[in-house]
This record gives structure tokens, sequence and C-alpha cells, in this order.
């Protein structure tokens, strides 16, 4: 059996889910990342717990970190028969997912800038 303390968000875990939230991230992505960032690996219930969402929330999260390559994902054995228990920690540092955030946002703000030229030059 795994033995380990569940760490829980604080208030800046708090403050750094807003802003991926506020960069477009789901709330139930930026709340796992935000957790994983503090963690070296964690099991869905441990997550459940540190979060407070629930099993569906994590798998869905799960999905979009996935998707992105940000999630590694493990399966370790359980003593007892049933299905292995899934371990999730983060594929990329997250200096790198910040990085690549940051670069996407840059993106996006130069695409609109140029749409206001583009209207400007339009303007009687």
């Amino acid at each position: 059996m795994r033995e380990s303390a569940i760490k829980v968000l604080g208030d800046k875990d708090a403050e750094f889910v807003e802003i991926l939230r506020d960069l477009g991230m789901p709330r139930n992505a930026a709340t796992m990342l935000a957790y994983l960032k503090n963690v070296s690996e964690a099991s869905a219930r441990e997550i459940e717990i540190a979060t407070g969402l629930r099993q569906p929330e994590v798998s869905i999260a799960a999905k979009a970190l996935r998707e992105k390559g940000w999630l590694q994902e493990s399966e370790v054995k359980q003593e007892r028969q049933g299905r292995p228990m899934t371990i999730y920690s983060l594929g990329v540092p997250i200096l790198d997912i910040i990085e690549h955030l940051g670069e996407k946002t840059r993106k996006e703000a130069a695409s609109v800038v140029e749409t206001i030229e583009r209207m400007r030059d339009l303007a009687p």
C-alpha cells in the first residue's frame, strides 16, 4: 500500500487557477494542473480530495491535459484484485507549460492588434 499525505490547494494555487481560467483553460483542467504542479504524482482519488473535484471532473481534466501532452499517466497494480490505480504527474515542467501559454497569448494578442489595424484602414 502506498502511504502519502495529501496536500490541498492554497490561496496562491487558487490565484493560479484563476489566471489559467482567464487564459481560457477550463476550471477542471486548471485546478488539476495547479494541484499537480505541487506534487510529484497523485492518484485520481488524491486529486479529488485535495481539489474538491468529482471523479468525472478529474477524468475530463485528465483528458484535456493529456491531449495537450502535459499529463503523464502510469498504472499501479492494487494489492487486492481489481483495476489498477492510475497515477498522474506532469509530463513537462510547469515552467514549459507557462511559456507555452504565454506564447499562445502573445500570438492571439498580435492577431487582435492586426485585426484592429485592418479595421482602421477600412474606416472612412
